[in-house]
């Protein structure tokens, strides 16, 4: 499985490659950035919320990907868009049942505040990413079109799913600390 797992990231990385640049969060870079991030996490055996964070950001990096494909085609009906943010969130969600007989993440084997971490890492790191997208935009339409440092719409959700990691991290390991059961 780990070898299908990384023949499917080296072509998934030589299509980014060989595609053009894309706005914002679609882009190649920050898609392979994450991407990275999401499996040093998984590989350094880290909590299943802060993999969820990086799974997160992303989803809905390679979401954003496609829908400016689709913009770029001239895609107008609204329900492929629909569909490409069902069908994303739909193949993260196959890592509970896949593989059959082993599933990457247990559903609710750890939870935090009731809900799943890898769950609520994934829908607060789909999250921080749309956020910093939006921040991004905005800074540049207030610059005149222009970011204000090279690469700067790749650092910026790197950078908020690396804080957004560090806050989970901390909360995992202090709060159990002073008594504080987060599930």
């Amino acid at each position: 499985m780990k070898k299908l797992l990384g023949k499917l990231a080296v072509s998934l990385g030589v299509v980014m490659a060989g595609t053009g640049v894309a706005k914002a969060a679609g882009c190649a870079v920050c898609t392979v950035a994450v991407g990275a991030a999401l499996e040093g996490a998984r590989r350094f055996g880290l909590e299943d919320v802060v993999s969820g964070v990086w799974a997160g950001g992303l989803i809905y990096s390679l979401m954003t990907w496609t829908a400016v494909y689709m913009q770029k085609k001239g895609v107008q009906n609204k329900l492929w868009y629909v569909l490409n943010f069902i069908m994303y969130y739909g193949l993260l969600a196959m890592v509970y049942v896949i593989p059959v007989g082993k599933p990457y993440v247990v559903y609710n084997e750890s939870c935090m505040w009731g809900v799943d971490q890898f769950l609520l890492g994934t829908v607060v790191g789909s999250l921080v990413f749309w956020g910093m997208d939006k921040w991004y935009e905005r800074i540049k339409r207030n610059n005149g079109g222009h970011a204000y440092f090279p690469f700067q719409k790749v650092v910026m959700p790197f950078t908020g799913l690396l804080i957004t990691t560090l806050i989970f991290w901390a909360i995992l390991r202090w709060l159990p600390q002073v008594g504080i059961v987060l599930c």
